[in-house]
């Protein structure tokens, strides 16, 4: 092997590096809405858990992507640490479909079909139909079905390229002695370690691996423990992917290493014990590239046999080593992990909308019932909510314009769009609360009182508000198309019944009933409520929006209102139900 050989094999491996995240970036992204609906199937069980990891790994051809999805997964609650163990067990076993492709550079044969499962005769192929699709046709889905091939055609041109270039190692006397150097287990645990954190991926360090054996030098004694050895060095990623993150995201990355680590060291252990006593002819056999697939599988196999009975065990040790007492951020946090699948990205901001829309409603609620008597638990509880969906609001508005930014399918553009208008509607519902809060301590402040008639108007007033916050709230969490239609009729009630107790409040004033003072409280009060059922009606225009697939809700709402008998109909009903005495 000269240095021209030596030049050769890193561009093999550079080929085979970027074709690997080449491909494993576009099958992220055409598998986003697969994993939304797999995840959405997840159970605690632990071999429906397993059974996801095995096939999301496997769809995107990486265990460290996978299990950096897991910990965003927890990180942003879309997934209990329970769930997350079941799919990092079954994310080991996914990982060996990679080694599987692999070994194919290294079948013989003579036969037309034989030869045409070789990759130097079908890559081509692939590559020829991927650079049509990612050139010459339009839509995002045919062209990164085409990076996909191309991809794949790039990492098995340089897995070709590193065999190739590596085989005249066979010949080095040098290279022979490396590798009797790794028939110590413990230096091949740490050889595979290493290499796999290097390049954060364990699917790549074993093909580099078996590159290698096509040198006839590597034996089965020196592949298996570094093929343990790669198993803990992919928990590389994972535990960088944790730093920041909240506590559950960090047990989940323990997890991953507890559970690699654990298991090389135990299985370690057995093969040492076996070398040692039996001394099997067989681990000094050279081993090729589908052997070393074989041995992969097998002990990532046994890893789980042996751990996922002690799965509770697992859980338990991460909960002891990170402890509650850690977790020092109460900010509001979506993680930026999984920005990489769109479908993904945008479920977790569903959830923390979701959150923060319960937050608005319940300080709005609060506020009603702390009116005008309101105690200081009451106020404290309101403020929080309010602190919370301005934090909400921020992390939101900044996290979905950067997901704006990546390639969203139209409804998950439009979700996105949705999301983005209705956050400010449901930030400014928490301030109404507020202020209705700081109205009742005014009124308690300075010593005022409303009149008997004016408590009761307001308890029909606030009636009416609690059931359009209802329906907002069913129709933005549950895409309730029937409770968003009876938004904009309860709201038109609204504005009609503000207008008449500003009106009949007036005449009270009038009368020496109610002073200018309280007055002013009763107009401030009425406004603020007006403008919640205000911000209801654009959340429901934007759920209504969304699923006629249209942007324009002003336009909307006028359709709505006009011509619509069922409008009419639940006006009459709603106006019936909130009449003044």
């Amino acid at each position: 092997m000269d240095v021209f050989d030596g030049l050769k094999m890193l561009g093999g491996l550079c080929l085979f590096l970027f074709g690997m995240n080449l491909m494993g970036q576009a099958l992220e992204r055409r598998a986003g809405n697969q994993l939304k609906a797999i995840l959405a199937k997840l159970t605690n069980g632990r071999f429906t858990g397993f059974l996801t990891g095995c096939a999301v790994t496997a769809l995107i051809q990486s265990s460290s992507a996978t299990t950096v999805m897991v910990v965003g997964f927890v990180n942003s609650g879309l997934m209990s640490l329970r769930q997350a163990i079941y799919v990092i067990m079954g994310a080991n076993v996914g990982t060996t479909v990679t080694s599987w492709l692999l070994a194919l550079a290294g079948i013989d044969g003579s036969s037309f079909w034989l030869q045409m499962l070789k990759p130097a005769s079908f890559t081509p192929l692939l590559a020829l139909v991927g650079i049509i699709l990612y050139l010459f046709t339009k839509g995002a889905e045919r062209k990164d079905i085409g990076v996909i091939l191309l991809g794949f055609s790039t990492l098995m041109t340089g897995m070709e390229t590193m065999s190739t270039a590596v085989s005249g190692l066979a010949q080095v006397p040098a290279f022979r002695e490396l590798f009797l150097l790794f028939q110590n287990p413990l230096l091949g645990l740490l050889v595979g370690a290493l290499l796999t954190a290097l390049i954060q991926s364990s699917s790549a360090s074993v093909g580099i691996l078996q590159a290698l054996s096509m040198t006839g030098q590597v034996t089965y004694g020196t592949a298996l423990p570094i093929i343990m050895g790669q198993n803990i060095g992919t928990c590389v990623t994972a535990l960088l992917s944790a730093i920041g993150a909240g506590k559950n995201a960090k047990r989940a990355a323990f997890v991953h290493l507890a559970f690699n680590l654990i298991g090389s060291l135990a299985l370690l252990g057995v093969f040492v014990l076996v070398k040692l006593t039996l001394s099997p002819p067989s681990l000094q056999e050279p081993v090729n590239g589908f052997g070393i697939a074989v041995v992969h599988s097998v002990f990532n196999v046994l890893c789980v046999l042996l751990l996922m009975p002690l799965s509770s065990l697992l859980e338990k040790l991460a909960v002891a080593v990170i402890r509650d007492g850690e977790e020092l951020s109460t900010t509001v946090e979506l993680d930026e992990r999984l920005l990489a699948v769109p479908p993904l990205a945008l479920q977790q901001c569903r959830v923390a909308a979701t959150e923060m829309a319960c937050r608005a409603v319940a300080a709005l609620e609060d506020a009603l019932d702390a009116f005008p008597d309101n105690s200081r638990e009451q106020g404290e509880r309101i403020r929080r909510n309010e602190a919370l969906c301005d934090q909400f609001e921020d992390s939101l508005g900044t996290y979905l314009v950067k997901l704006s930014g990546q390639k969203l399918s139209e409804n998950d553009s439009e979700e996105a769009t949705k999301l983005l208008k209705t956050i400010g509607d449901l930030e400014r519902i928490s301030d109404h609360g507020v202020n209705i809060l700081e109205l009742a301590e005014e009124l308690r402040g300075k010593k005022l009182t409303l009149s008997e008639e004016a408590y009761r108007e307001y308890q029909t007033m606030a009636a009416a508000i609690r059931e359009i916050m209802g329906l907002t709230l069913r129709a933005f969490t549950q895409d309730d198309l029937a409770a968003a239609a009876q938004v904009e009729p309860l709201e038109e009630v609204i504005d009609e019944l503000k207008e008449r107790l500003r009106t009949r409040h007036i005449l009270r004033m009038q009368e020496g009933k109610c002073s200018i003072a309280a007055g002013f409280v009763w107009a401030d009060l009425l406004t603020n409520l007006e403008r919640s059922s205000d911000h209801c009606s654009n959340i429901a225009g934007c759920v209504l929006d969304t699923a006629r697939h249209s942007l324009k809700i002003h336009e909307t709402l006028r359709a709505v209102k006009s011509g619509n008998q069922a409008f009419v109909e639940a006006f009459q009903q709603y106006a019936e139900k909130y009449a003044l005495e």
